[in-house]
Formats: structure tokens, sequence, C-alpha cells
């Protein structure tokens, strides 16, 4: 009977029951959250930047699928919107100069007519006082003398509404139409980064998942990443010991090829109970309800996933 007393004392210490040097232990594993980046529209894979098992740098390109028609459309939105920013600059200018220059030679001409007919009804009005020219006379140099001044009246204003812009309407009318242009493009562009899309952050590249020229639905994960920082322990303690696990509290963890002093922190706790998974063999459990507690490894500690780790439960 001596393998029952060597396994009831391995679980005493387990427990921290076989002295005051003895650290009960809770048992666990490495666990990812990955990254799976997928495109939302559907096309044919056009390339793969990456490799199944390497690594790949912040901001670099993952994959891309055919992008002619995207591109297509960014170049017409583009043509859309320079011609949308060209009609509003047209409107806020007034003529051409030179349909400017020729309504300031015709002012020019009512000018000169002007002059002239201002100085023939003078001279009429002098003739009909010494009673040398008719009133009839004087009468056809007042009207040209009052047509003259109107004409030039016009020209005046015409060549002032010349160098104004197009009216308030015309203007809102335009600067929604180049507002519209504007978002049509962002979406294009937005669309075309979508089918090509950029590492969010340093990862490990888990898993690709289609190979190029092979038809990718809307919404396929194409490439499957792990970041440093979403590798994360799940561990299972038992309900005695959950006084000494807290949120923010630092863990020290031991696994087969970690190095020393390996440490992790608490990020959460489960609220409820529930039953020791079969794949946790804890030869210290005296219970079969643990919780469930995930901690954050120390930054730059490379783990596996799926690896095999215990953590010290010190009080």
């Amino acid at each position: 009977m001596s393998w029952i007393t060597d396994a009831l004392a391995a679980v005493a210490v387990a427990l921290g029951l076989g002295g005051a040097d003895a650290v009960p232990l809770a048992h666990g594993y490495v666990e990812g959250e990955y990254l799976r980046v997928a495109a939302p529209s559907s096309g044919t894979l056009d390339s793969l930047s990456v490799a199944r098992g390497g690594r790949v740098a912040a901001g670099a390109p993952l994959f891309a699928l055919d992008l002619t028609t995207a591109r297509a459309e960014c170049a017409r939105l583009t043509a859309a919107l320079a011609q949308a920013r060209a009609q509003l600059a047209d409107l806020r200018k007034g003529k051409r100069p030179d349909e400017l220059a020729v309504v300031a030679a015709q002012k020019a001409q009512a000018e000169a007519s002007l002059r002239y007919s201002t100085l023939d009804l003078e001279r009429q009005q002098t003739l009909v006082a010494r009673k040398v020219s008719s009133d009839d006379r004087l009468d056809a140099a007042r009207a040209a003398y009052d047509r003259d001044r109107a004409r030039l009246a016009e020209l005046t204003a015409q060549l002032s509404v010349s160098n104004l812009p197009a009216r308030p309407d015309q203007l809102r009318a335009a600067e929604e139409a180049v507002a519209q242009a504007e978002a049509a493009l962002a979406q294009a562009n937005r669309r075309l980064a979508e089918l090509a899309p950029l590492a969010p952050a340093d990862a490990l590249v888990e898993d690709t998942l289609f190979n190029p020229g092979e038809w990718v639905p809307a919404g396929s994960p194409v490439v499957t990443l792990l970041p440093p920082g979403n590798v994360k322990l799940v561990v299972f303690v038992p309900e005695p010991l959950m006084n000494r696990v807290t949120p923010g509290a630092p863990l020290a963890v031991r696994c087969d090829g970690c190095p020393p002093g390996l440490t992790a922190r608490v990020s959460y706790v489960a609220p409820r109970a529930e039953y020791t998974p079969p794949v946790i063999y804890s030869v210290g459990s005296r219970e079969k309800l643990v919780f469930r507690v995930e901690a954050k490894p120390d930054a730059g500690a490379a783990l596996n996933p799926g690896l095999p780790v215990d953590v010290e439960l010190r009080p």
C-alpha cells in the first residue's frame, strides 16, 4: 500500500497541506486569441504574401484579391471628383477674360457715343436758344443722349455682373456634389484597402487557408495571425484556493522549456464555477469544482498555444 501513501503525499504537497514550504499549484494551458483576417467581398485570391509558421511585421501586406475592378472604380471616382471640383471652381469665377474684354470694349464704345450725344445735345440747346435750330433737332439730340446714357449704364452693370460668381444656390449645389464625390472615392479606397489588407501588428502566421488562384467567399478568413499580446494562460483554480487569485495579482508560471522566473498577471476570474475539463490532469486537486482564471504572461515570453502550464497559488 506504499503507492497509496505516496499518492496522498503528492496531493497534500500540491494543495499546500504538507508543510509550510509547500505551494499549491493550478494547472492549465496556453491559449491564443487569433486574428482571422478576411476580405468583406468575394473574389479570386491574386497573391499571398505570408507563409504558415512565419512571422509578419505590422503594416506588411498579407494577401490581395483581384483588384482590377476596385482599381477601375477608384480611377473613375477620382476623375468624377476632379470634374466636380473643376465645376465648383468655374462657378466661383466670373466670365472668361476674353468675354470680359468684349464687354469692356462695348462699354468703351458706349462711353464714346455718350460723349458725342452729350456734346450734340449741348449744341442743339444753344442753337435753339438762339432761334437757329428747330425743336425737332433738340428732341432728337436729347433722345440720343438718353439712349447712350442708358446703354452705358447697361454695359457697366453687365461688366460688373460678369465678374461675379454663380448664385449662392448653384454654389451650394456644386459644393454638395464635391462632398458626395469625395465620400464615394473614400469608400472606394477603403474597399480597395480591404481587398489587400495589411498586418495590424507584429504576429505569427498561424495558418493560411487559401492558395493563390482560389475563389475566396466574402468574409472568409484567408490568414490567421497570433500577435504576442494575444497569448494568455488559462488555468483552473479549485474553489478552496480562490482567495489566492484576484485580478491583477502576479503568478509564478512553470512549464516545460520555459525560462526560470516566468510570471503572469491575472486578467480575468470567472464569476461562476465549472467542472474540471477532462484534458486537465490535476493530481493536486481534491475538488472537481474549479474556476476559470486567465492571466497575461510578461512581455517577451514566447509561449506556444496548447502548452501545459502550472502556476503557483501563493497566499
